[in-house]
């Protein structure tokens, strides 16, 4: 039987369509194996969104092509958003790949493996306009009681700085009915957490319905039975409508979690960044959410070092930071990509001055963090437990509602000694660190 295996690399987005091939790879009888030495076929689902992507990416390559030598591979496929972008180059440039399928080509993995194994070289790049559903075949591979469902596909924002819509399409999203069948068939499958998922959640629905409709799509998930945490991610800030908010508010099954991706604050950067919110709308609408979500964990990243930001507007980011105090900040530096408008800005700035800028805000962020989480101590939280130390009877670990998967930190439960993965235990928080909480399990 021929054996594949898997890397899928970047976000929970990229992830799920790895599960898609998986899914499409299993249909066709393709065992798949997480041991790269049995696999006949390794498959690198790619990420082309920052220079550190691209390198990540092409790295992973380079080190799977060794099987070829060590292993019994005979071919290796790159899938995704890098092969999207470059296309022939990259075949012509890594005569280690063998094949390479775009981002509009995935359910065409069965017919890359097809012809790896013949001997040859294949590039399949489709236009970018398909979207999967609920019919399809899909392999999670997140733990049992976990899953993400990608709501919509694309993205018709057009940052300066961005390369998503030239690899991804524009933005496209799943009816009501695709989305709900899926999740109605995870949770009958033992899943209890729901991760909703897009390049910009808040404007779902406004392709296919004319207005967005996230708040009509969350109101009919809450209704299944099973779900216990359906959780936004990637929500944008211009569609974060009021209902949307007095939802989450109301709901419980909706985690009182935001992850509101702002970039930056000044308006002359936003407006650089040809984003849609001033520094005044999204003040407002931080303010409506802490005051209408109470207990709300908040979320964001921000750029540093976008061409032309001067110290004046880097000192009004900063002064940002610490007024707002949110919960977990991601901060990247401006990657310089090529095809965009951003690129082509003058006053690009020094690589050593991004990296200044950089460790300044990320220290900053981890004194803002611990503080929130030393705040903590004494407060009650459900966890959901994730694991255990098996060193340390008694020790396991999971996330409440204000800790996303694979992006946050952890809260460390003692005397947990029944509990195991996937159950939720009721814990008391006795001390914050800068990433992680240490509690007890309350009886």
């Amino acid at each position: 039987m021929i054996q594949a295996g898997f890397i899928s690399l970047g976000c929970a987005k990229n992830l799920v369509d790895t599960e898609i091939m998986l899914g499409a790879l299993a249909d066709r009888k393709i065992q798949i194996t997480d041991d790269p030495h049995q696999a006949d076929i390794l498959i690198i689902n790619t990420c082309t969104f920052i220079d550190s992507a691209k390198e990540e990416s092409i790295s992973t390559i380079l080190q799977m092509s060794e099987f070829k030598k060590s292993g019994k591979c005979q071919g290796i496929i790159v899938a995704g958003c890098l092969g999207q972008r470059y296309q022939q180059e990259l075949l012509d440039e890594l005569p280690e790949v063998d094949a390479i399928i775009g981002t509009g080509a995935w359910h065409r993995i069965g017919e890359a493996v097809d012809t790896v194994l013949a001997g040859n070289r294949v590039l399949l790049i489709d236009e970018v306009n398909t979207i999967y559903d609920e019919k399809m075949s899909r392999i999670t591979t997140t733990p049992f009681y976990s899953a993400y469902v990608k709501i919509a596909e694309g993205c018709s924002n057009c940052c300066s700085y961005c390369v998503i819509p030239s690899v991804r399409g524009k933005f496209r999203s799943r009816s009501i009915e695709s989305v709900i069948a899926e999740v109605k068939a995870l949770v009958a499958r033992g899943i209890k957490e729901i991760n909703l998922i897009a390049q910009d959640t808040t404007s779902y629905g406004r392709d296919i319905y004319g207005v967005p409709s996230l708040t009509a799509l969350l109101k009919e998930l809450v209704k299944i039975d099973g779900i216990l945490w359906i959780r936004l991610l990637y929500c944008y800030p211009k569609y974060f409508t009021d209902e949307l908010i007095e939802l989450i508010a109301e709901e419980p099954k909706i985690c009182k979690y935001v992850d509101l991706p702002l970039q930056h604050i000044h308006d002359d950067i936003l407006k650089a960044m040809y984003r849609r919110d001033s520094q005044a709308e999204i003040q407002n609408l931080l303010a409506k959410l802490r005051a209408k979500i109470p207990g709300v964990a908040i979320r964001t990243s921000f750029i540093v070092g976008f061409p032309g930001e001067s110290e004046i507007q880097y000192e009004t980011l900063k002064e940002f930071l610490l007024e707002q105090k949110f919960d977990r900040v991601g901060v990247f530096t401006y990657s310089r990509e090529d095809s965009t408008i951003a690129a082509e800005l003058p006053d690009q700035i020094p690589d050593e001055i991004k990296q200044d800028r950089y460790h300044d805000l990320m220290t900053l962020q981890c004194q803002v963090s611990e503080k929130m989480n030393q705040d903590l101590e004494g407060s009650v939280f459900d966890v959901l437990v994730e694991g255990s130390d098996p060193e340390q009877p008694g020790l396991v670990f999971g996330r409440s509602y204000r800790e996303a998967p694979d992006v946050d930190g952890y809260i460390y439960v003692e005397g947990a000694y029944d509990s195991k993965p996937g159950d939720i235990i009721k814990v008391r928080v006795v001390q914050g660190f800068t990433y992680d909480l240490v509690a007890e399990k309350v009886m």
